[in-house]
């Protein structure tokens, strides 16, 4: 296998978590699809699609990196201090450690920017 080409996550609101990946991640969206009782956004960077899934009248629970499923997604960066100026600059809060910083998007998806492969 080559490699990963999409990951997808649930939120509570797509039209939340759009804007801040766009914004935040510098990700594009390509395409928004509306199904019944399903919303989902396409969006593409950091060479992969992903799709955030929102499940209408689903239950809203907190995101909790101890329960099965995803603990958090990291994503490969080159430079670590241009990625903490965008996240201060955008009010976002983060945590720095040796090679990566932490984020958590609107949901409180943990989200790990890495300088090293």
């Amino acid at each position: 296998m080559p490699g990963v080409r999409q990951v997808a996550l649930t939120v509570t609101d797509v039209d939340r978590s759009v804007p801040w990946y766009e914004r935040v991640l510098g990700f594009a969206t390509a395409v928004h699809e509306d199904q019944p009782g399903l919303r989902k956004a396409f969006l593409d960077g950091f060479g992969i699609t992903l799709t955030l899934v929102q499940h209408i009248g689903a239950e809203r629970a907190s995101f909790d990196e101890s329960r099965p499923g995803l603990d958090h997604l990291t994503f490969h960066v080159d430079e670590l201090p241009s990625w903490e100026s965008r996240l201060a600059e955008y009010g976002v809060p983060f945590t720095v450690e040796t090679d990566e910083i932490a984020v958590r998007d609107p949901d409180g998806i943990l989200l790990a920017l890495r300088s090293t492969p």
